[in-house]
């Protein structure tokens, strides 16, 4: 299964989303982040991934969580992706050939244009806790089984 990282940059009551703008996940609001490299460590992954997708680079990262995201009918999509939130960075977010960022409140989150699973997870790491999950998606990405842990912080 690869593997792969999702990093979120979070300030105050905001968060970063990013619309992905190529390739995977295109036209969905989501964190920035992507596949790890043959020999590279996840955390590694995830600084170089905020690096290129938006230009900045994050500090003092923490592992928020671990999921399996599995498709039912495009099995060559299934991953395992690390979580981390960063509360530091250097750089203010740019927009790339890749993600275009922007902030939300945390009460404005676009959940109907991102991944279905986010509305699951993303509010219990917004309050601080980490959490472990599995997503299995069909057609259409919709969810159609699903098992997540709530984890305190």
């Amino acid at each position: 299964m690869k593997q792969a990282t999702l990093c979120l940059l979070v300030k105050d009551d905001k968060i970063l989303l990013a619309m992905k703008k190529r390739g995977f996940g295109v036209g969905k609001w989501n964190g920035v982040g992507g596949k790890v490299e043959f020999g590279e460590k996840i955390i590694d992954a995830a600084i170089r991934e905020a690096k290129e997708e938006i230009g900045v680079d994050v500090k003092n990262i923490e592992k928020y969580g671990f999921f399996d995201f599995k498709f039912a009918d495009k099995p060559m999509w299934n991953q395992g992706v690390t979580l981390f939130v960063a509360k530091e960075w250097v750089g203010e977010p740019a927009e790339s050939e890749e993600m275009m960022p922007k902030w939300f409140s945390h009460n404005e989150i676009p959940y109907q244009e991102m991944w279905p699973d986010d509305a699951h997870w993303m509010p219990h790491v917004l309050q601080g806790k980490k959490v472990e999950a599995s997503f299995v998606f069909g057609e259409d990405d919709k969810i159609l089984d699903h098992d997540l842990k709530v984890l305190e912080g």
